[in-house]
């Protein structure tokens, strides 16, 4: 056993209405890669919160190396050795790396030594990076670099980590494990956060469980199958998305030649996009954050008109409508962003879902919004997808990320589209509601839909794609079959080898 670094006792947080965690005990021993697990709700980002700083526990303890630990903010958690790289990279584009690590900082040495130290720390841990580079021109998987070397050039004792490779491909996410063996074995230790439990049980040689706030279960994931790590995190059976044998029909979508230019300074073109879309078909396309995904949605939602043949609906150019005409048309669209693109925060999920039904579900006559109407729809969404919400009254932002995109697919599947385009429509979202989100795009293409997945989790994309493709700078490689591609050879098309190769 190794040498206790951090130890929690007790820890207990409440807020109105709920208790986010429940008398939490565990150890992280040093050197440890320690995994922290549980469903969307199940506590962990408020635990993590408490160890960092940003939030104050109700009761319990916590020590440090055998020293109380009671950070009041994050500059007194990162002074006592505790870093953390957070999902959401908070990074500004226009500025330097070296810029963007002296900002994170508290007392950062002159410019050309800090220069000096990422660049020895990049070298050192095989995260090579130009501290002089600015961060708009960088790729994601070297924008999450910046984010660790940040943290390493505060020789941490505890790094943690939520979500490290949800932006990263698989080669990339080999160099990042090989980086945290190394961290390890220098004597860090890691709390790592993931809903992708197969990293878990490569990884990580402990794992906590929470479920409702609680501690349910701490075990070695590597003794674990994942489906028993999902089963511990839901308290349940875990079902799996079922792939049903669908004869394709004809095309519905067709993309030819699609062009966009950079929609802003650090934005990605698209450059001579083509493809065809088959009724019944799920398309998976593939590729690091930053590459086109948002702006390929924006062309084939209508937020960005494009030459109006460039997208055609079942021969009917529609490049140059707006959303609301192409849904009417049954074009339908969930964007990425789920809180403030795809839902309005402070509107009820009654009102979000008149903003994107009203047509396809009549809920407004003669120019009036019928409100019964919408709230019925609304109640429908909740229960056919299992939304965790007090009501079709609550605000969208009341809701848990993964609640949230529930009803956000859910409003979109059940208006029956000819074509769906949904951007990370799993990213954040627990085993269980993950498989129920996959399930329901699975129905739709066996219905005779056309599905389009943007996805960044491969896993994801071998499990429901019929076929496959690659976005990288702005290019789309050649579809081909899920099934005849390797996991090396999705990587490389990721990383922009020719398709044909």
């Amino acid at each position: 056993m190794s040498k206790t670094l951090l130890h929690l006792s007790g820890l207990t947080k409440a807020y109105p209405g709920v208790i986010a965690n429940d008398d939490v005990s565990f150890d992280i021993g040093a050197g440890e890669i320690h995994a922290l697990l549980g469903e969307n709700g199940a506590g962990k980002s408020t635990l993590v919160k408490m160890i960092y700083g940003l939030v104050r526990p109700d009761h319990g303890t916590m020590l440090l190396a055998g020293d109380n630990f009671t950070p009041a903010e994050p500059r007194a958690a990162r002074a006592a050795g505790v870093a953390m790289v957070f999902q959401h990279f908070s990074l500004f584009e226009a500025l330097s790396v070296a810029e963007n690590i002296a900002l994170g900082m508290e007392n950062p040495p002159k410019a050309n030594a800090l220069s000096t130290g990422i660049t020895d720390v990049s070298q050192a841990y095989g995260l090579p990076l130009d501290p002089e580079r600015l961060v708009g021109d960088l790729s994601a998987g070297e924008r999450q670099r910046v984010e660790i070397i940040r943290c390493l050039l505060q020789k941490p004792k505890l790094l943690i980590m939520d979500e490290p490779t949800s932006v990263l491909t698989p080669q990339e996410v080999t160099t990042l494990f090989t980086t945290l063996r190394k961290l390890k074995a220098d004597g860090t230790s890691i709390l790592y956060i993931s809903h992708k439990l197969e990293e878990i049980r490569t990884l990580c040689e402990t794992a906590t469980i929470l479920r409702g706030g609680k501690k349910v279960a701490t075990c070695d994931p590597r003794e674990k199958s994942a489906r028993e790590l999902a089963e511990m995190m839901v308290g349940g059976t875990l079902n799996s998305a079922k792939l049903q044998k669908t004869t394709l029909g004809e095309v519905v979508l067709k993309v030819s030649d699609l062009s966009l230019p950079p929609q802003s300074a650090f934005g990605t073109s698209l450059k001579s996009i083509s493809f065809q879309l088959y009724k019944g078909e799920v398309l998976g396309i593939g590729g690091v954050a930053g590459n086109g995904q948002d702006e390929l949605l924006a062309c084939l939602s209508g937020e960005v008109r494009t030459a109006a043949d460039a997208i055609q609906l079942n021969g009917v150019s529609l490049g140059h409508m707006p959303p609301n005409t192409r849904r009417a048309l049954g074009v339908l669209a969930a964007p990425e962003e789920r809180l403030g693109h795809a839902a309005a925060p402070d509107m009820t999920l009654t009102e979000n879902a008149m903003l994107t039904a009203m047509t396809r579900k009549n809920l407004s006559h003669s120019g009036f919004l019928d409100w019964p109407r919408a709230e019925a729809y609304a109640k429908l969404v909740i229960d056919q997808f299992d939304v965790r919400t007090p009501g079709p009254h609550s605000a969208a932002r009341s809701l848990s990320g993964g609640n949230l995109q529930k009803f956000v697919i859910g409003r979109e599947v059940l208006q029956d589209p000819e074509v769906l385009i949904v951007n990370q429509p799993t990213w954040g979202v627990d085993a269980a509601a993950a498989a129920d989100i996959r399930q329901a795009l699975l129905d739709l293409a066996s219905r005779g839909a056309a599905v389009i997945v943007i996805s960044q989790d491969l896993d994801e994309l071998m499990e429901i794609s019929t076929n496959f493709a690659a976005l990288n700078a702005g290019r789309l490689s050649d579809a081909r079959p899920m099934a005849e591609l390797s996991l090396d050879e999705i990587g490389l098309l990721l990383g922009g080898a020719d398709a044909a190769a």
